[in-house]
C-alpha cells in the first residue's frame, strides 16, 4: 500500500517549488538586464555611426535605406519627433516632412488626372524632377516612410499593391477585388476593353462592364472612342506616365 505524503512532505514540496520560481525569476530577470544593457551598447555604437557618416545618410538614398534597417533592428525610429537627438544630428525628420509636403502636393495636382491613384514609381520620378536643386538623392524606401508618416495623420494616404506594381493612393476609395484584377490587367498596355477582360478574366459582359464604370466614376479610368474597331478603351493613368503632366 502506497504511503500518503505527510505535512513535512508537503511543505518540502513547496519549498521546492518556491525555490524553481525564484530560479526561473532571477534567470529572466539577469536576461533582460543582459537584453538592456546589450541594446544600450548598439544604440550607443548606432550613434556613433551616425554621427561618423550623417553627411552619406543624408546625401546616399541606399545608405540611408540601410541605416533605418539598423535603427529597426534596436528599436530606434529616427522619424518618431522633428526634436531631439536624431533630428539635429541628421535633420532627417525635417527631410521627411518636407517629402510628405511635396507628395501630397504632387498627389492633389494629379488626382483630377489619375482619381487619387498614383503608381509609385512615377511618383518618385516626378519628386525627383521636382527636387532637382535639391543635395539629398530619393528613393522609393524614402517615399514610402515618408507616406508612412503621412498615413499616421491620418491623411488618408496608403501604398497599395497591384500585380507587380505598387500604387499610392490619396483618396479614400475602397477599391474591390475585381478593380484590382482590371488594374492589374492593364499594367501591360495601359488601358483595356470590356472584351479583354471578358477574355482573360473569364467574366460576363455585365460584370466587365460594371466594374470598368465604376472605376471611371471614381476618377481612376478614362474612355477613348477613338478607334476603327469601335471598342472603348478604358485608360488608367495610375499606370501609365503622367511626368509629362506634372512636371512644370
Amino acid at each position: 500500500m502506497r504511503r500518503r505524503a505527510g505535512i513535512g512532505g508537503l511543505q518540502n514540496a513547496a519549498a521546492a517549488r518556491d525555490q524553481y520560481r525564484l530560479l526561473g525569476e532571477n534567470v529572466a530577470r539577469l536576461r533582460t538586464d543582459l537584453m538592456k544593457e546589450q541594446l544600450s551598447t548598439f544604440r550607443s555604437q548606432l550613434e556613433d555611426f551616425a554621427r561618423k557618416h550623417k553627411n552619406d545618410i543624408r546625401k546616399n538614398p541606399a545608405f540611408r535605406s540601410q541605416f533605418h534597417e539598423m535603427c529597426a533592428k534596436v528599436g530606434v525610429d529616427p522619424l518618431a519627433s522633428n526634436k531631439g537627438f536624431w533630428a539635429e544630428l541628421l535633420g532627417i525628420g525635417d527631410f521627411y516632412y518636407e517629402l510628405g509636403v511635396q507628395i501630397v502636393d504632387i498627389c492633389l495636382a494629379t488626382r483630377p488626372h489619375n482619381g487619387g491613384l498614383i503608381n509609385l514609381e512615377e511618383l518618385c520620378k516626378v519628386l525627383s524632377q521636382r527636387r532637382k536643386g535639391s543635395r539629398e538623392a530619393i528613393s522609393e524606401d524614402d517615399c514610402l516612410r515618408a507616406i508612412g508618416k503621412l498615413k499616421v495623420l491620418g491623411s488618408g494616404f496608403e501604398v497599395i499593391t497591384v500585380g507587380k506594381r505598387k500604387l499610392v493612393r490619396s483618396v479614400p476609395t475602397e477599391l474591390k477585388k475585381d478593380h484590382n484584377e482590371i488594374l492589374e490587367l492593364s499594367q501591360a498596355q495601359g488601358f483595356v476593353t470590356v472584351e479583354e477582360v471578358e477574355r482573360r478574366l473569364s467574366w460576363s459582359t455585365g460584370r466587365a462592364t460594371d466594374a470598368l464604370e465604376t472605376l471611371l466614376d471614381e476618377g481612376l479610368a478614362m474612355i477613348d472612342d477613338g478607334h476603327r474597331d469601335g471598342k472603348r478603351r478604358y485608360w488608367f493613368p495610375c499606370v501609365s506616365s503622367i511626368s509629362s503632366f506634372v512636371a512644370s
